[in-house]
């Protein structure tokens, strides 16, 4: 588990040195979606560390062999919390070989139990998944006369995320569909460290730009330049 540090500024001088306690066996939510608004200097980051036995949250943990999939490649990753794993051939050959346990959510419950993680709620009924694999194992209850499954909330150890503004308080802004999984990641996080694209001073961002109050930041790098995968690209002859 990551710890708080003591000092008058977020900023670290890099990713790697954002990570500096990271540990074998932690687990850290990650923002994006897709290959959509991925930390990757701190994805990078991480596999160059090499963490062990990690636990990784997030929507599908990588695509087409890039971002989240590196830490899979390197066989980093002993956990995945998901709600997708088509498109990552990693992900399913591993799940599938029993290398890597892999808990499979409906999307709006995996975005609503770190939403939960990050606001304070323990457990909320969803009646997402009632009467399917999702609800075994899990108290479920009738509201209405409609079932409906317990889901708990998520508090991993640590949150990766990316935005396209940030300042040294760490209120963030994301860039467009970036704008997924990024901030709810962000609010679980028991540490949450975000690598900005532009790093503004306090102050600049109004009130109304922010998508993240720099309360559930607790340490941020300046990234100006990212690959930006595009996952398919289409054109025309």
């Amino acid at each position: 588990m990551l710890r708080f540090v003591s000092s008058a500024s977020k900023i670290f001088e890099s990713a790697e040195a954002a990570l500096f306690d990271l540990q074998d066996g932690a687990s850290i939510a990650v923002g994006g979606f897709g290959l959509v608004g991925n930390p990757e200097a701190l994805i990078q980051a991480i596999g160059r560390k090499g963490s062990k036995r990690l636990t990784i949250v997030s929507n599908n943990c990588g695509n087409q062999g890039l971002g989240l999939a590196i830490l899979l490649q390197q066989r980093q990753v002993a956990r995945v919390v998901c709600s997708f794993v088509g498109g990552n051939p990693d992900l399913e050959t591993q799940m599938l070989a029993g290398e890597v346990e892999v808990e499979l959510n409906p999307q709006g419950t995996l975005a609503e139990r770190l939403r939960a993680g990050g606001a304070g709620i323990a457990a909320f009924f969803t009646p997402t998944g009632a009467g399917t694999v999702v609800a075994e194992g899990k108290e479920q209850r009738d509201f209405d006369g409609r079932p409906h499954v317990l889901e708990t909330a998520l508090h991993p150890d640590v949150a990766i995320v990316r935005a396209a503004v940030g300042d040294a308080f760490g209120n963030l802004r994301f860039y467009r569909t970036s704008r997924n999984f990024n901030p709810l990641a962000a609010m679980a996080g028991r540490i949450t460290i975000a690598e900005v694209d532009e790093l503004v001073p306090t102050g600049e961002l109004g009130p109304d730009d922010i998508h993240l109050p720099g309360i559930f930041v607790q340490r941020i790098v300046h990234v100006p330049e990212h690959v930006n995968y595009i996952e398919y690209r289409t054109t025309q002859p």
